[in-house]
């Protein structure tokens, strides 16, 4: 099976910082891929260059698009990645407030993105935007009321909506329950959990929380100093730590 993303000695120094160094993994389709870390580890420089919101220094990123097979994402043409971003990949922020238009209502919010791939039909793109607050679990009658109305759970689950009314086959999501109340978090990981079920979704899974991983990651990677010092199945890993950074990471969560 081809690969739907394939991660070749990614690269990125910040003078003689070692962002992320030789990072190589395949993602297949339907895969959530965890990659856990200290603050400082490089897992969100990572992320950010496979999406395309830093240039590595070195390295690959190849997506089996849809027409043309694997394609170098980090040589491609800016406008030619940024089509990408609205279609086959999306990115889900730790802070809602940065991937949701504030000053548009909840309903434009996910229209918007539906527009930026050409759709058009006023009424259409009404009728999908409420039909995927209901999905993220908003009320439709909440379609005209902007983002700062609601609760950080609920900006969180539209830009969730955001992000997936187009259909994606890739999402990149970066502390996606970093901030929220523990319930909140229990509810939006449930979600989480069956929207990538349920659309097939592939997914690169940036946390600090081994919680999350061990509920939606089927494999992880634990990163330290911008190396990747052990990868495998999320529950091998986490059950049977066998690099002493990962299992100080484990036993620090099982002290708390």
């Amino acid at each position: 099976m081809t690969p739907l993303l394939s991660v070749q000695g990614l690269t990125k120094r910040y003078g003689r910082h070692v962002g992320c160094l030789d990072v190589s993994f395949d993602l297949f389709p339907g895969e959530v891929m965890g990659i856990v870390g200290e603050s400082g580890s490089g897992k969100s420089t990572l992320l950010n260059c496979m999406a395309g919101h830093m240039v590595p220094d070195a390295g690959r990123v190849m997506f089996d698009t849809r027409t043309e097979g694997p394609v170098d994402t980090v040589a491609m043409a800016e406008p030619a990645r940024r089509m990408l971003g609205r279609t086959d990949w999306a990115f889900v922020h730790q802070h809602a407030r940065d991937g949701l238009r504030m000053g548009v209502s909840a309903g434009g919010n996910v229209g918007e993105r539906l527009m930026a791939v050409g759709a058009r039909n006023y009424g259409a793109i009404r009728t999908a935007a409420g039909d995927w607050l209901e999905r993220v679990e908003i009320s439709v009658d909440r379609i005209d009321d902007r983002p700062g109305t609601f609760s950080g759970g609920m900006q969180q689950r539209l830009q969730i909506a955001r992000n997936l009314v187009t259909g994606p086959r890739l999402v990149f999501m970066d502390e996606p329950t970093g901030g929220l109340d523990v319930s909140v978090q229990a509810r939006l990981l449930d979600l989480l959990r069956g929207l990538v079920r349920k659309m097939g979704l592939s997914a690169v899974i940036v946390t600090h929380d081994l919680a999350v991983v061990r509920l939606l990651a089927d494999r992880l990677m634990v990163m330290k100093d911008g190396r990747v010092v052990e990868a495998g199945l999320t529950d091998q890993v986490l059950d049977d730590p066998q690099h002493g950074y990962t299992q100080l990471l484990v036993s620090s969560v099982l002290q708390v």
